[in-house]
């Protein structure tokens, strides 16, 4: 018998914990939203998190949620989901997992589906009902990638950095 530990976290924990991880990065005020992209044999792939675009300084470029178009972030911000997509260099991602702390948009569920990404491990939800979470998931449906809620475990971790 084996003298291994059994309190080690799942496969899901671990990469939405690394999704929540990346989340943190983001700068913006209002929604930081993080993504993992896992292989099928549960190798990280790449992550991303919500921002502006390489280059773009995020001193210069509007963070408000309202206003005049040009002058709000969202004509300017990449979504952690496009970001992990990418950000990935390695290939294919034919096959491969998503986790994200946020159930993505209908722009994101198409790079989804062109990567070739097969299932989707969500978090918040808490856009379900909008027109393009709706259009989300039908297009996320139609196009065979299973989603899956994530399962809280309530676990707490700390790290100290």
């Amino acid at each position: 018998m084996s003298g291994k530990r059994q309190d080690y976290i799942s496969w899901d924990e671990y990469f939405m914990g690394v999704a929540s991880l990346s989340a943190m990065r983001s700068k913006d005020p209002n929604t930081q939203v993080g993504a993992c992209i896992v292989s099928e044999d549960h190798k990280i792939l790449s992550m991303g998190y919500n921002g502006f675009p390489i280059g773009c300084s995020d001193d210069e470029f509007p963070w408000e949620r309202e206003g005049e178009p040009l002058e709000n972030k969202y004509f300017y911000t990449t979504h952690s989901e496009l970001n992990a997509i990418l950000n990935y260099r390695g290939g294919s991602l034919e096959g491969a997992t998503m986790y994200v702390t946020l159930f993505p948009c209908n722009e994101c569920a198409k790079a989804i589906i062109q990567s070739g990404i097969r299932r989707l491990v969500y978090d918040s939800d808490k856009y379900d009902g909008t027109p393009a979470v709706t259009a989300s998931k039908r297009m996320l449906k139609a196009a065979g990638v299973t989603l899956q809620r994530y399962e809280h475990s309530n676990r707490k971790i700390e790290i100290i950095l």
